[in-house]
């Protein structure tokens, strides 16, 4: 192996030392604390390794990985969405007191598995990072917790999610297959020079070889008509899963959709942009009407996420007819923003929880703002930047979208945008107003409001910062993004 190979392996090498160390040091010391902080810093490592290592890129390291600028910033944003997974964990777990130490192994494997998606650039590659992602995310979700979540929400939600992942990892495996057999190609860059070569525009079976792929992934994403299991998984599952499900997940899933649909040149086929086109202005507003319903905080998240998921597959959509720079630059963009967001606002409630009680229903934010002005400000900062409210990482976003949309001509996706923003406006405002309700009609201070650890307050604060600079100051992650582009 050459020594250019082993610097750009070295974050996944990194994460498997990582992963390897804490499930010996588990098996020998059950110590939540310890294992803790070897998970965290772990990552911090992987993390560093971004800042002090300079990798000779673009680099094919195996025939399955390909590292590029592209794959370096989706697998940092990965590992740092980890990292603070990591750092709400512990107090949210430290009063369980058995078995808190196999969550973090099953967190590192996850990860892993997240990095190989996003460093993806074959059929076999994909299908591994998937699947390291998607069983450690089966038992995180079904966790055990005490409390009165404990008798059936993690293992019903874990269940649930394990059904509908099964389904779409199989929708996934026998697209690839049709699509093999029909190309005998497997790797990204092949696709689109064999499907012009073979005379394959427009064949049926490629055609639903892609169409079943995309159905796969859909339910990964919960994109409307996939969505069904969002909901109750997002409330049944531990308050660090739901987080790490609704950022980590969902990034390393995008980035490699994006390149997968790009390398392929699967927008040739008019029917696989039709499909899109349905599920993006059907997730945008069902997801943004169904969340107008909840009386549950992790379930209107949930909603929500199907919303601007439905956002950003007008990114994806507009791909098709807009120059590469713009479409990843735009698409990176929301995604890096969206995945602070939600981060954030999983934080709070994470502040507010432990395994034993979740402060998850919307009454319990009534009058938040007289009881804890901090997570209140986080919180309120955070249903801005979701809306789309200027001086807002949520508001370049949008901006961005709708750039895109207009660059694509996709006026009926921008229709539908304007009028879920619109409904998602009047949610997060709800919300906003029980917060901010008068002392005297608020409930009195709950004991869950009391000790809250410095690495929660860290998460919080270096989390709000960031969703008020890229709406403040943006040109810098512009400069980082508009990079990302060369790797098309």
């Amino acid at each position: 192996m050459s020594t250019d190979i082993l610097i750009d392996l070295l974050q996944i090498i990194m994460l498997t030392l990582t992963t390897v160390i804490v499930m010996l040091v588990a098996g020998f010391k059950r110590e939540h604390g310890l294992v803790n902080a070897l998970t965290t810093s772990g990552l911090a490592a992987s993390l560093l390794i971004f800042a002090f290592v300079d990798p000779i890129l673009p680099l094919q390291a195996t025939e399955l990985i390909y590292f590029d600028e592209y794959s370096l910033f989706f697998s940092g944003l990965i590992i740092f969405g980890a990292l603070a997974v990591s750092i709400l964990a512990y107090p949210y777990f430290e009063k369980h007191h058995n078995n808190n130490e196999e969550f973090y192994i099953l967190l590192l494997t996850a990860t892993l598995g997240a990095v190989v998606l996003a460093c993806s650039s074959h059929f076999i590659s994909l299908f591994i990072g998937m699947e390291m992602l998607g069983v450690s995310l089966y038992a995180m979700i079904a966790y055990p917790v005490h409390g009165e979540k404990a008798a059936k929400f993690p293992l019903e939600a874990g269940i649930k999610y394990l059904i509908m992942s099964g389904l779409a990892s199989g929708l996934i495996l026998f697209g690839m297959a049709l699509v093999y057999a029909l190309t005998g190609a497997m790797f990204f860059n092949d696709l689109s020079p064999a499907i012009n070569a073979e005379g394959l525009v427009g064949n049926p079976l490629l055609l639903t070889g892609f169409l079943l792929i995309l159905g796969g992934i859909s339910f990964k994403l919960s994109l409307v008509p996939f969505h069904i299991w969002t909901p109750d998984v997002y409330e049944g599952a531990p308050v660090p899963v739901t987080a790490y499900l609704a950022t980590v997940s969902k990034a390393a899933m995008l980035a490699v959709t994006m390149r997968l649909l790009l390398l392929s040149d699967a927008f040739q086929f008019q029917a696989l942009l039709i499909v899109l086109t349905v599920m993006a202005a059907a997730s945008m507003l069902l997801g943004n009407l169904l969340a107008l319903l909840q009386s549950n905080v992790k379930r209107l998240l949930a909603y929500s996420s199907i919303a601007h998921l439905g956002y950003l597959l007008v990114v994806i959509i507009a791909a098709a007819s807009i120059p590469g720079l713009l479409s990843v630059e735009s698409m990176s963009f929301y995604i890096a923003a969206y995945f602070i967001m939600s981060l954030a606002g999983f934080a709070v409630i994470s502040a507010l929880s432990n395994a034993g009680h979740e402060l998850d229903n919307i009454a319990d934010y009534q009058g938040l703002f007289w009881r804890n002005p901090w997570l209140s400000g986080v919180m309120i900062t955070v249903l801005f930047s979701l809306a789309g409210i200027p001086l807002t990482a949520g508001f370049i976003g949008k901006f961005y979208i709708f750039t895109s949309g207009v660059e694509g001509s996709l006026w009926f996706l921008l229709t539908m945008l304007i009028i879920g923003s619109a409904i998602g406006l009047y949610y997060y405002l709800r919300l906003i107003y029980l917060m901010l309700q008068k002392a005297e009609m608020a409930p009195k201070k709950d004991p869950a409001l009391a000790a809250i650890p410095f690495g929660t307050h860290a998460v919080l604060a270096s989390m709000t910062a960031l969703v008020i600079y890229l709406g403040v100051y943006p040109m810098p992650m512009i400069e980082i993004l508009q990079s990302l582009a060369a790797a098309f």
